[in-house]
C-alpha cells in the first residue's frame, strides 16, 4: 500500500470518529440532562487529531528510518574490491540498486546489484507490512482511547487548543531549523572556498573570471589566471536594484495611495486586481519582455540622442524589475494605509486639513513603518532576481556604474555556475557559497536596518 492510500485510510478513519463524536455529544445535550464544556464540533476535533496526527507523524518516521535502515543493509551486498577502490561513489552504486528495485533496465545488472535490488524489495514488503498495520492500530486505538474521554464536563476546546499550539510550535521549529540548515550548508562550503582563494581577494577584487581547474588542458580557450573578486557582480545587484526601486517605489507608492484615499469603490475594485496580476506573471515572461522589447527600445532611444547604449544593458532589466516589484510595495502599502485608524483621519479633518494634507502630515507617518518594510521586501526581491538579468543585462561581469552597460549580478552567476556537471572540489563552484553567502549577509542587514526603522517610528494607537 502506497503512502499516500495510507494517508487517505487514516483521515477517513479520523472523520468517522469526527462524526460520531459529534453526533454522541449532540445526543447527550438534546437529552437536557447534560450541558457540554465546548461546542459539539471541539469534541469531534479532539477524537479526530488523536485518530490522525500520532498515525501520520509514526508513518512518516517509519518512512525515514526504513530509508536510512535499508541503505545501511544493502551495503553488506557491495563487493569488497569496489569498496576498496579510489574511485568508489556510493550513490552511484546504489542508484544501480535502486534501478532494479524500481525496474528499470539498464542492461544486465552485475549479480550483486541484482541481489541487492531483490532484497531491498523484500525489506520494502516486509516494512510496508508492518507499517500499514502499526499506523493503522495508532489511528483506530488512538481514536478510540480519545472518544472514550469524551463526556459534558470534558475540555475539549482546550484540549484542542493545545494541540494546535503544539502545531504551531512544530511548525515554527521547522522553520527555524531550516533557515540555521540553509545558512550553516552555505557556511561550511564557502569555508572551503576560503581556503583555496584568500577572503581579502574576494571581497575586495575587482575581477570576476572564474575558472574550472584544467580549463586550458581541456582546450575551453579559458585561458590566464582565475580570479574571484566579488565587487562586480554586487556592484551590478546594486545598480540594477536601484534602477528597480526607482521605477517601482514611486509608481508603488502613489497607486497605494489613490487606491486607498482617492479612488471611489468601482475604480479600487478593478485596478487593484490588474496591479496584483502583474506579481502572478511568471519572471522568464518579463525576461522575455526585456530581451525582445525593452532592451530594443533603450538601446535605440539612447543611440538617437547619441549615448553608446549596451544591447544588455542594466537600464532594460531594471525597468522591466521595476514593473515585476511594483505589486509588492502597492499591495503592502495600500493594506498598511488603510489600517491607519479612521479617527486619525477624522481628527485631522476637523482641524482644518485638506486631504492632501491629512495624507502627508498623518497617514503616511502613521503608516511609515509598513511602508518602510514593504519597501524592504521589494528590495528583496530585486536583489534575488536572475531570470530578468540573464535575459536583459547578460552575464559579463563588467565593473561599471553606468545603467547603459551590460552588468551582472550575484544570483545569475550563482546559477551559471551550478548549471551542469560540477567539480565541487573547484574553486569555481565553491564560489557560488561563497556569493550566496555574502548575499545572506547583506539580506540579514537589510531586514535589520528595517527594523529599526519600524522601532523608531513605530506608533501605538487605541
Amino acid at each position: 500500500m502506497s503512502m499516500l492510500s495510507l494517508t487517505l485510510i487514516v483521515l477517513v478513519i479520523g472523520a468517522a470518529y469526527f462524526w460520531i463524536s459529534q453526533r454522541t455529544v449532540v445526543a447527550m445535550r438534546a437529552t437536557g440532562q447534560h450541558r457540554l464544556h465546548s461546542l459539539p464540533h471541539y469534541y469531534g476535533l479532539w477524537t479526530a487529531s488523536v485518530a490522525t496526527l500520532p498515525a501520520l507523524i509514526l508513518m512518516l518516521l517509519i518512512a525515514i528510518g526504513q530509508s536510512l535502515l535499508f541503505k545501511s543493509w544493502v551495503q553488506e551486498f557491495y563487493p569488497p574490491e569496489l569498496v576498496g577502490q579510489d574511485s568508489f561513489n556510493e550513490a552511484i552504486v546504489l542508484a544501480k540498486v535502486m534501478n532494479v528495485v524500481a525496474g528499470i533496465d539498464f542492461g544486465t545488472p552485475e549479480p550483486w546489484v541484482t541481489a541487492a535490488g531483490e532484497a531491498w524489495i523484500r525489506w520494502s514488503a516486509t516494512g510496508n507490512t508492518l507499517m500499514v498495520a502499526t499506523v493503522l492500530s495508532i489511528s483506530v486505538v488512538g481514536g478510540f482511547f480519545a472518544y472514550r474521554k469524551i463526556s459534558p464536563e470534558f475540555r475539549s476546546r482546550n484540549a484542542v487548543e493545545r494541540i494546535l499550539l503544539w502545531m504551531l510550535g512544530f511548525s515554527s521549529t521547522v522553520a527555524i531549523i531550516t533557515t540555521i540548515g540553509i545558512v550553516l550548508s552555505v557556511l561550511f562550503e564557502s569555508i572551503r572556498f576560503f581556503r583555496l582563494v584568500p577572503f581579502d581577494e574576494f571581497v575586495f577584487g575587482l575581477t570576476w573570471n572564474p575558472q574550472f581547474e584544467g580549463a586550458e588542458r581541456a582546450g575551453s580557450g579559458q585561458m590566464g589566471l582565475a580570479t574571484y573578486g566579488m565587487v562586480p557582480l554586487f556592484a551590478g545587484t546594486i545598480l540594477i536594484s536601484i534602477v528597480a526601486l526607482v521605477v517601482a517605489v514611486p509608481v508603488g507608492l502613489f497607486s497605494a495611495i489613490y487606491l486607498a484615499e482617492y479612488a471611489s469603490q468601482t475604480v479600487r475594485s478593478v485596478v487593484k486586481p490588474l496591479l496584483e496580476i502583474l506579481a502572478g506573471v511568471p519572471t522568464v515572461v518579463y525576461g522575455f519582455f526585456a530581451a525582445l522589447t525593452v532592451a530594443p527600445i533603450v538601446k535605440m532611444a539612447g543611440e538617437s540622442i547619441g549615448l553608446t547604449v549596451a544591447s544588455e544593458s542594466a537600464l532594460a532589466a531594471g525597468l522591466v524589475m521595476g514593473v515585476m516589484i511594483i505589486p509588492f510595495v502597492s499591495s503592502l502599502s495600500d493594506d498598511v494605509i488603510n489600517a491607519v485608524p479612521q479617527s486619525l483621519r477624522d481628527a485631522a479633518y476637523g482641524l482644518g486639513s485638506t486631504k492632501s494634507e491629512c495624507v502627508r502630515q498623518v497617514i503616511l507617518p502613521a503608516a511609515l513603518p509598513g511602508i518602510v518594510a514593504a519597501v524592504i521586501l521589494a528590495v528583496s526581491r530585486a536583489i534575488g532576481e536572475t531570470m530578468i538579468v540573464v535575459m536583459a543585462a547578460g552575464l559579463a561581469a563588467n565593473l561599471s556604474f553606468n545603467p547603459l552597460d551590460a552588468v551582472t549580478t550575484v544570483t545569475s552567476q550563482i546559477v551559471t555556475i551550478l548549471v551542469g556537471d560540477q567539480e565541487f572540489e573547484s574553486a569555481k563552484t565553491l564560489s557560488a557559497f561563497a556569493l550566496a553567502l555574502i548575499l545572506i549577509i547583506i539580506t540579514l542587514g537589510l531586514n535589520f536596518f528595517a527594523l529599526q526603522i519600524v522601532k523608531k517610528y513605530r506608533e501605538q494607537y487605541d
